[in-house]
């Protein structure tokens, strides 16, 4: 089987994969597992890979998932206690005080909390911090959880620039340069995307206001009596499970897991297993109370974790391949492939269809595909395997490496937490509850517009040539 139709084959999978999940066929977690199964057993036929390597490919796809299903587990246990022990309900009253019937309020300090919490380039941790806070107000306002997430990926996606953020030190290496030149000629961008996510910040509290939220809105008025039902439901379940005499406790707590998690030292999934042993052994000591606690969130858990240990499945047979030692590695500078990943063929197809007719214009024309293209392309994969072919392309022209790299990650940074492919992304859906086809739908038009504003502005600062 050659190289082309491998890729072909791989375009084919996500296009079925994406309308599968657009049209609601199945959950997600399912379309994940069949599809690149099926892909997997075509590519076993056609002579490829063989049993064992397909075997070897969904392993090496656990190692990417794996730790984020773990930290997504323990994290929903964590903040679910928090919850019910009331700890989010003080903080959500004061925050109400401030903000008030503020609905624009809401949405620009959601960007501000995610500007903020990106600093440590840590999609996961960003997630973490910003959607158990502001998830709550958002519901209490009557406001879309789907908006919550499309402003908090755009300010995570222009905080994503970082020099030690992932894209920016991938393309750093590629380039051969340090990280953080590569960031000094992206600074200017950077403040532009960042007065842009408030800006779009302030779009969004619009259009919510418009929609009727508000604690006074028409939908506040048009409240129906399962709502009043469920609060009140809500309200019993505070008096059973709510800790207001340990509320210092639980505050400390938290900064103590995130400080931990930001810190960096240990896995991301155990500063939250830390957290909910202490949190359950303090906050609800009878063994049978810690029992029900952990089974009142265990549902929640255990269908986002489906979702990612069949994201692992996608991950190992599109984006793995395998070195010269016959292990199953994802391709990077450096590193002999004895046989190449679906995805680096994918690439490869691009790279046959977009030099003919637009060479000179690359840079141009990667950042306007860059967005759709982060649907299918993992962050390695992106920029380790496609980089490296856009800049021997781009040469051929002579269009320097630079500019094709600049776009390359101002432009993908934007679809970074869009992209199923990327498993934060996951976890940021999930801690929201919000369906990956829907965020998507909520979130591809205005992230794909918001890359361009900032591609066209680096081209007027002269960093990217027309």
């Amino acid at each position: 089987m050659s190289e082309l139709v491998v890729g072909i084959l791989g375009f084919a999978c996500i296009v079925a994969l994406v309308v599968t999940l657009f049209k609601s066929k199945t959950m997600p977690s399912m379309a994940f597992i069949i599809f690149p199964s099926i892909l997997a057993l075509i590519l076993v036929v056609g002579g490829y890979y063989s049993i064992d390597q397909i075997g070897d490919l969904i392993k090496g796809g656990f190692k990417s998932t794996g730790p984020t299903a773990a930290l997504f587990v323990f994290s929903v246990l964590f903040f679910g206690i928090m919850t019910d022990a009331g700890m989010f309900d003080v903080i959500i009253n004061k925050l109400m005080k401030h903000v008030g019937d503020n609905v624009i309020g809401v949405t620009v300090m959601t960007a501000l909390i995610a500007l903020i919490g990106h600093l440590d380039g840590g999609g996961a941790s960003t997630f973490l911090i910003v959607v158990p806070a502001m998830l709550p107000v958002y519901k209490k306002m009557h406001m879309r959880p789907s908006t919550l997430l499309r402003v908090a990926v755009l300010a995570m996606g222009v905080l994503n620039l970082m020099p030690w953020a992932g894209p920016t030190m991938r393309a750093a290496s590629v380039l051969g340069m340090e990280a953080g030149q590569l960031w000094g000629k992206l600074i200017p961008i950077q403040i532009f995307g960042i007065v842009l996510c408030l800006a779009h910040a302030v779009f969004a509290g619009i259009q919510e206001k418009k929609r009727g939220a508000g604690l006074n809105g028409k939908l506040a008025q048009e409240a129906s009596a399962e709502d009043a039902a469920e609060e009140a439901q809500h309200e019993a379940d505070e008096n059973e499970y709510a800790r207001p005499k340990l509320f210092a406790f639980n505050v400390c707590l938290t900064i103590a897991v995130i400080a931990m998690l930001v810190w960096d030292k240990f896995p991301s999934y155990f500063p939250f297993m830390l957290g909910v042993a202490a949190a359950l052994l303090v906050n609800y000591t009878p063994i049978k109370m810690q029992k029900k606690m952990i089974n009142r969130h265990a549902g929640p858990a255990l269908m986002m974790c489906s979702t990612l240990m069949g994201a692992a499945v996608l991950m190992g047979v599109l984006v793995y391949g395998f070195n010269t030692d016959g292990a199953a590695v994802i391709a990077k500078p450096g590193v002999e492939m004895m046989k190449t990943s679906v995805v680096s063929n994918m690439a490869g197809i691009i790279s046959m269809i977009l030099p003919a007719a637009l060479g000179q214009h690359l840079p141009l024309v990667i950042g306007i595909l860059s967005v759709p293209l982060a649907l299918c392309f993992d962050t390695d994969s992106y920029f380790y395997g496609m980089l490296p072919v856009m800049i021997a392309i781009g040469a051929s022209f002579g269009v320097e490496a630079f500019p094709i790299a600049v776009a390359m990650v101002v432009c993908r940074n934007c679809a970074t937490f869009i992209s199923p492919m990327v498993p934060a992304t996951l976890l940021g859906i999930g801690l929201a509850d919000v369906d990956i086809k829907d965020h998507i739908k909520a979130s591809f038009g205005y992230v794909w517009i918001f890359s361009i504003f900032c591609m066209l502005f680096a081209v007027v600062l002269g960093i990217l040539p027309l």
